[in-house]
């Protein structure tokens, strides 16, 4: 008989591509302080901006978002991870079965918990560019240091009524196989933590409080390089 040869264990592929995800009314630019973070470790990263329908802001539903974030997703070479904040997150989360890994920051929850976010009157086009004030943009980035905030004011964006209706009615998404990382500021007013904590328990998701008590501080405050360290060691390890 010929001599048995062992089976080699399976060689740990590291995951190499990440996808980021920006929130309602923000850009790739969201992800400005944690692409350094990623790419010194490694990762190449793709943070594109969310693009309205051909009929316009008014026009754009839940599946155009989600058909753009499965085809950027589609377009990374694997093992690859998607990472979102807010409804980038929700995002995240539905497009996920088609990633290695996922990452959610503060993310609106999909079905059943969305019904148990604050109710909200969306019209058809939320005109965050338009009405957006420098003063409001500080105090929700209360984190952030002045230039941060003045960035962020100029680059607010209009957004979908329709979409973000879709996303606190409740998208049904089921769990992905892949592991999921689930972060939450600690005092997130947009956001309850103690939602996010619920939802990551019953979906088998780990949770982590992060030391930010604001809805965007992960992304764009003092403490978000560390946050994206802490991201990082977690996608290193997969």
């Amino acid at each position: 008989m010929p001599p048995t040869v062992p089976h080699s264990p399976p060689r740990h592929v590291p995951l190499t591509h990440v996808l980021l995800i920006h929130g309602a009314g923000g850009g790739g630019w969201e992800w400005n302080l944690w692409a350094p973070v990623l790419q010194a470790r490694g990762f190449a990263v793709a943070a594109p901006d969310l693009q309205p329908a051909p009929a316009g802001l008014e026009g754009t539903g839940w599946a155009d978002y989600l058909g753009q974030v499965r085809a950027a997703l589609d377009a990374l070479p694997r093992p690859r991870a998607v990472v979102g904040a807010s409804l980038g997150g929700l995002l995240a989360w539905a497009a996920a079965e088609r990633a290695d890994a996922a990452v959610l920051v503060n993310p609106l929850p999909p079905a059943p918990w969305a019904r148990r976010l604050p109710a909200r009157d969306w019209p058809e086009r939320v005109a965050w560019h338009g009405q957006a004030r420098l003063s409001s943009t500080r105090r929700a980035l209360g984190e952030a240091d002045e230039a941060a905030a003045l960035y962020a004011f100029r680059h607010w964006r209009d957004e979908s009524g329709a979409v973000l209706r879709a996303a606190h009615a409740g998208i049904e998404a089921p769990a992905p196989a892949c592991p999921v990382l689930c972060l939450s500021s600690s005092a997130d007013e947009d956001l309850p933590p103690a939602l996010s904590a619920e939802f990551a328990a019953a979906v088998g998701a780990l949770h982590r409080t992060v030391a930010s008590a604001e809805h965007v501080g992960p992304l764009l405050g003092r403490g978000a390089a560390a946050i994206a360290t802490e991201v990082a060691d977690w996608l290193t390890a997969r």
